[in-house]
């Protein structure tokens, strides 16, 4: 007799399992969108930061992104040697890192502004399957464990 337990470690009942294939799935569907407008996903990610407010810290950048500045700081310099950002220190405080869109990265989000409908057509999913799909997950999203 089989314990009815078995079932909770069953692979494709894991949560987390979903969460990353998607995850992986999803970003593999941006990856051809992306590139002709040269950015890799983690930088179209940062991009999205900055269109809606820039300058930035980067510390304030990276928690936007749920990352940890030197986990940032890398895609940043990437970004900054395409021409789509600068890095400055503020002045009055030297510790302090900002980053400011150039005029290129401004007018990168121009060309940006069909992502999200390429995204919609290639995995067939209306906008507002989407966003449900999207506010089930803002509560992984923001736990912290």
């Amino acid at each position: 007799m089989t314990d009815p337990r078995d079932d909770l470690l069953k692979l494709d009942n894991q949560l987390c399992f979903a969460l990353v294939t998607a995850a992986r799935n999803v970003v593999s569907i941006y990856r051809p969108i992306l590139e002709p407008l040269g950015l890799t996903h983690p930088q179209y990610l940062v991009m999205l930061a900055l269109w809606e407010d820039s300058p930035r810290s980067l510390r304030d950048l990276a928690d936007a992104l749920s990352l940890e500045p030197a986990t940032a700081s890398p895609l940043v310099k990437r970004l900054e040697q395409h021409g789509l950002v600068r890095r400055e220190r503020r002045q009055g405080d030297e510790r302090r890192l900002d980053i400011t869109l150039t005029d290129a990265g401004r007018e990168l989000r121009e060309r940006a502004l069909d992502v999200p409908s390429q995204v919609m057509a290639a995995t067939g999913t209306a906008p507002e399957q989407i966003a449900a799909l999207r506010d089930a997950l803002a509560p992984f999203s923001r736990w912290s464990g």
